[in-house]
């Protein structure tokens, strides 16, 4: 009531019951800024091959999403060759990769990549890249992939699984660059996982680990790891000549690396102050494993 006896407004009395619970449910809403999703690569493919009349013959393509497989034609090449391609242009957290690779018994089969893949800064997750390879009986696959970079605050989880024949051949490298040296880029946190596991007729004949997080600036300076070096490589060949590569390897390879032979596979490790210095030693180590030039795609 006012002074004078009459009935006071109020503006919020008045609205239309309706809209006064319409306005105290808006009241209550949470308006938080919504982070937007970010759209991630995924992709997956898969080539299989046979031998028919003496040649390795295409028997399956399959290519989904950002991963796609190319099979440039080399009169000079032993085996049919098999370009990977990854169409995001580089990886980071969230995105995933996978690849399988079968060659049937006899086929010989060289897998590529177009280029060095490349491993961002991940906001979140990690970057996961799977590679699955079968080889039948007097088969041999070859996973030649050009280098890895892995970028400051990047993420990889890499998984290798392949599964051999007995008198299958594998020839398999990964090799990883911390940073663009020739930009001034040096890595300091990271996150990497490598797993490779080698069956041979259902036995596990090679298992390995690699593990790099955090400060790798300060994990790298050791010289049981890589004694301040940026690039390092891995190399595996299974096959019944394996001990044969082991002097012509470790020649290639020099001071920098190491190489065992034993039970039908040899392993070599090789660390190097940059990617040009790395590429400069594995070029020849896998020309002297594999009794041939690489592909086309890595000769600079």
């Amino acid at each position: 009531m006012d002074g004078g006896g009459g009935v006071m407004h109020d503006p919020a009395r008045a609205l239309h019951p309706l809209l006064r619970r319409h306005r105290t449910a808006t009241d209550c809403l949470d308006v938080t800024p919504i982070r937007p999703r970010m759209q991630r690569a995924h992709g997956a493919a898969t080539i299989g091959v046979s031998c028919e009349a003496g040649a390795t013959r295409l028997r399956r393509l399959f290519q989904d999403g950002c991963a796609k497989i190319r099979l440039p034609r080399d009169a000079q090449a032993a085996s049919l060759e098999a370009v990977m391609i990854n169409t995001s242009g580089g990886l980071t957290g969230g995105d995933r990769l996978e690849w399988t690779a079968e060659a049937h018994a006899g086929a010989r089969l060289t897998l590529t990549t177009q280029a060095c893949e490349k491993i961002y800064r991940a906001a979140s997750g990690r970057a996961e890249v799977r590679l699955r390879l079968d080889a039948g009986p007097g088969a041999a696959i070859e996973w030649l992939p050009q280098e890895t970079i892995l970028f400051e605050a990047g993420a990889l989880d890499r998984r290798l699984d392949a599964d051999l024949a007995e008198d299958a051949r594998l020839l398999a490298v990964e090799a990883v660059v911390l940073g663009r040296t020739a930009m001034g880029e040096r890595v300091r946190r990271g996150r990497m996982r490598d797993s490779w596991r080698v069956r041979r007729a259902g036995r596990l004949v090679f298992a390995d680990e690699l593990r790099l997080e955090g400060d790798l600036d300060h994990q790298g300076a050791g010289p049981a790891t890589l004694a301040g070096a940026c690039a390092f490589a891995t190399l595996l060949l299974v096959a019944d000549d394996a001990e044969r590569a082991l002097q012509p390897v470790r020649t290639a390879l020099g001071p920098a690396g190491g190489a065992s032979a034993f039970d039908g596979k040899l392993i070599a490790r090789v660390v190097a102050k940059d990617g040009l210095a790395l590429r400069r030693a594995l070029v020849p180590a896998l020309e002297a494993l594999r009794g041939a030039r690489l592909p086309r795609v890595w000769r600079l």
